[in-house]
């Protein structure tokens, strides 16, 4: 009969792990072993990236050039321009009105130009055809260079004594003058000569002329009057407001 001691203890009851079952040996779970990823393909470019990609480049060198050219120029510009400036000399000619008159010459001779005229003579030289119908119905009277004898005329002479009503021959003298009535179409083809000196005269001011020079006029006229407020025209009118 088992104890008190084994009775009370609640462990006994329990099966326990035979040795042989302690002894074996737990394998190892073999997980399956993943393949090795295939490596990513490489970007494919079209040909029309590959030259856009070189003309990227090549224009990026090109203005790192250049801007290191003109780096270089202004550096070179800058020195030169220390080094003289102290020997600088102002031209013959030019003082501190120089702005004002340049200015005014601007702003004069644009008006003077709206103003002008063209004058000059133009030679006419040419030949001119003439075509037309020319219808003639008048009297007139011509003379006789010559006596004309007209053959089967009719002749009436009646007189006191004599009276003849027969056909005969009859000379007209020399130098008679004869009444007709000429009615008749007289066709005119010919050609005129036509030598003309034309004078012309043309003032710009109404030509198409006009607005561009009145337009300089008024891109000049701020910095006239910027310079000159008491600015006038060639005909003595205040330019500036």
């Amino acid at each position: 009969m088992p104890n008190a001691h084994q009775e009370n203890d609640i462990f006994a009851n329990i099966p326990k792990k035979n040795a042989s079952s302690e002894n074996k040996k737990v394998k190892p779970e073999i997980l399956p072993t993943s393949r090795p990823s295939s490596p990513q393909p490489q970007t494919q470019y079209t040909r029309k990236e590959k030259s856009l990609r070189t003309l990227w480049t090549v224009t990026a060198l090109i203005s790192m050039t250049v801007n290191i050219v003109v780096v270089v120029l202004l550096g070179a510009g800058l020195y030169l321009y220390s080094k003289n400036v102290n020997d600088f000399e102002m031209p013959e000619g030019i003082d501190m009105n120089t702005p004002l008159n340049l200015l005014q010459g601007l702003y004069d001779n644009f008006q003077l130009m709206d103003e002008a005229h063209i004058e000059t003579n133009i030679v006419v030289e040419d030949t001119i055809p003439v075509q037309f119908d020319l219808m003639l119905n008048q009297p007139t009277v011509v003379t006789l260079t010559e006596a004309v004898t007209i053959y089967g005329a009719y002749v009436e002479i009646n007189t006191g004594a004599l009276n003849i009503s027969a056909p005969a021959v009859v000379t007209l003298p020399k130098d008679l003058d004869l009444p007709i009535l000429l009615d008749l179409v007289v066709p005119v083809d010919t050609t005129i000569p036509v030598k003309l000196d034309v004078a012309v005269d043309i003032p710009l001011k109404d030509t198409d002329l006009h607005e561009p020079f009145v337009g300089l006029q008024e891109v000049v006229r701020p910095l006239y009057c910027l310079v000159a407020p008491d600015a006038v025209s060639i005909h003595g009118e205040a330019i500036c407001p």
